[in-house]
């Protein structure tokens, strides 16, 4: 299954790195990332596969958000279906 995960937060040197290393301890592996820096905040947003995910899928998105927070980020998943059909217009 892929998931859409998005990451918010200010800039600062091993966003990138974190995210990743987060991801691949949970088995997840990252099949597309884009990226920029808006004035002084980062956005990232990266599609996943988490076919071999460590954890459920919920477990993921919790462990992301509470990672997220200790990093000083915002860091959300979501199923790719359900983000699609979120932003069908």
């Amino acid at each position: 299954m892929h998931a859409i995960v998005t990451v918010i937060g200010k800039d600062r040197v091993g966003i990138i790195a974190d995210v990743c290393a987060l991801l691949s301890q949970q088995r997840v592996n990252v099949l597309d990332i884009s990226q920029t820096v808006m004035q002084e905040y980062f956005t990232m947003i990266m599609m996943v596969d988490v076919t071999d995910a460590e954890l459920p899928f919920a477990e993921l998105v919790k462990l992301l958000e509470e990672e997220g927070k200790s990093l000083n980020l915002t860091i959300r998943a979501q199923r790719e279906d359900i983000f699609n059909a979120m932003h069908r217009i």
